[in-house]
């Protein structure tokens, strides 16, 4: 991997994580529905309780989380269906997203 690559993938990662805690200060759904990736969770939990030291609130991120995991389960489930049924990544991707959207 590219130092360029690598600096992309920090610098995004480090956006999706900064967007969980800010919207979570903000909306602990829309915190809840970015933060579904359990590294990320994980992530935002820590620096929600470094920033507002308020258990409450993090304990509400996390049932957000509980929440919006239960739907994201169609995206692992369809995503493989789909690219075993010979769809590509992309086509499969997007239609595993919008079967999860609906």
């Amino acid at each position: 991997m590219s130092a360029a690559q690598y600096g992309v993938k920090l610098a995004l990662t480090a956006l999706i994580v900064v967007a969980v805690s800010e919207l979570a200060r903000r909306s602990t759904f829309w915190g809840a529905l970015l933060a579904s990736l359990p590294l990320t969770s994980v992530l935002a939990f820590v620096w929600l309780h470094v920033e507002t030291g308020d258990d409450a609130r993090v304990a509400s991120l996390a049932t957000g989380i509980l929440w919006m995991v239960i739907p994201s389960l169609v995206l692992f489930v369809t995503l493989p269906l789909l690219l075993r049924a010979g769809w590509g990544f992309w086509p499969g991707l997007m239609m595993a997203c919008v079967a999860t959207a609906l």
